[in-house]
């Protein structure tokens, strides 16, 4: 049975040890209560922390990364259009060109990077292949060779070509760096340097210039 006592007023109050466990219950709550707090503003640093992570992540891949795209015009009697993303991953890492070119006969053509963005007068404005290295023209993997050398894209019966080229030659900056120059697509097939023609060595004797298009940042 609990034990009373009457105090100096004369009310009745519970035995010391009573209050001492209801003291030590509160003081229990209180305590728990404080830790929730803590670990909810921890969890809030942590959640905090995470999504700082994730944007300094973010903001490095962007920044290793770089992103040009074509849209390729015809300036010929074919009508050959087509639109290519060029990657660059990371900052000196390999460059990719994906895409799709439509209009094409079946078969192979010549696809350079040419030197000039200027499209005034159609693709002939472009200029030669990109060559600062006054290089002869050659194969993708040939180790004498233009910068523009990109080798042959190849059309299905219906014309139309899909482009998955990788090349480490050509950037998208420093001194190879293609942006602002153009890319064209030719009406036969570039021999890369292999034949006999008087244009091997130059153009790889790829014929006309059907399509072009300037490479700018995305």
């Amino acid at each position: 049975a609990r034990e009373y006592r009457t105090d100096i007023s004369g009310t009745w109050a519970q035995h010391p040890q009573s209050a001492s466990q209801s003291f030590s219950h509160s003081f229990f709550v209180i305590l728990l209560l404080i830790t929730a707090q803590s670990s909810m503003r921890m969890m809030n640093r942590m959640v905090a922390l995470l999504v700082a992570a994730v944007i300094a992540v973010t903001a490095t891949h962007a920044e290793e990364e770089l992103v040009a795209v074509v849209r390729l015009i015809s300036f010929s009697s074919r009508n050959v259009t087509g639109n290519l993303k060029i990657v660059q991953t990371p900052l000196d890492g390999p460059v990719t060109i994906t895409g799709k070119i439509f209009g094409l006969t079946e078969g192979s053509h010549g696809f350079h990077v040419h030197e000039k963005g200027d499209l005034s007068e159609g693709c002939k404005s472009a200029g030669a292949h990109f060559n600062p290295e006054n290089n002869t023209h050659g194969a993708p993997e040939d180790t004498v060779r233009h910068v523009g050398d990109l080798g042959n894209i190849v059309a299905n019966p219906e014309g139309e070509a899909i482009i998955n080229i990788t090349d480490n030659i050509i950037s998208l900056r420093g001194s190879n760096s293609i942006v602002g120059r153009s890319i064209v697509v030719h009406s036969g097939e570039d021999d890369l340097g292999k034949g006999n023609h008087s244009l091997s060595l130059t153009t790889g004797n790829s014929g006309d210039r059907w399509a072009c298009g300037v490479v700018g940042i995305e």
